[in-house]
C-alpha cells in the first residue's frame, strides 16, 4: 500500500536510526562536558556528532536507507 501524498518514509530505516542514536549520544556527552567545563570533551562530542552524520550517509549509500535494496519497511 502506498501513500498518495508520496510520503518519503520519515527516515524509518537502519541508516537513519543509527545516525540519530550516535548523534544523540554525541549531543548528550557534549552537554555533560559543557556543564563540567571540559572544552576538549565538548569538541570530541562535536566529532561524534559529525561521525553520526557520516555514518548515516554511508549506511544509506550502502543500501540501508529508506529506498535502499537492503531495507524492508515494517508494517504498522
Amino acid at each position: 500500500m502506498t501513500n498518495p501524498i508520496a510520503d518519503p518514509g520519515h527516515g524509518h530505516s537502519p541508516a537513519a536510526w543509527t545516525a540519530v542514536v550516535v548523534m544523540l549520544f554525541g549531543f548528550f556527552a557534549g552537554t555533560i562536558a559543557f556543564c563540567l567545563e571540559q572544552p576538549v570533551f565538548v569538541w570530541v562530542s562535536v566529532g561524534i556528532i559529525v561521525i553520526g552524520l557520516l555514518l548515516g550517509w554511508i549506511l544509506a549509500k550502502a543500501g540501508y536507507g529508506v529506498n535502499g535494496p537492503k531495507y524492508t519497511p515494517k508494517g504498522h
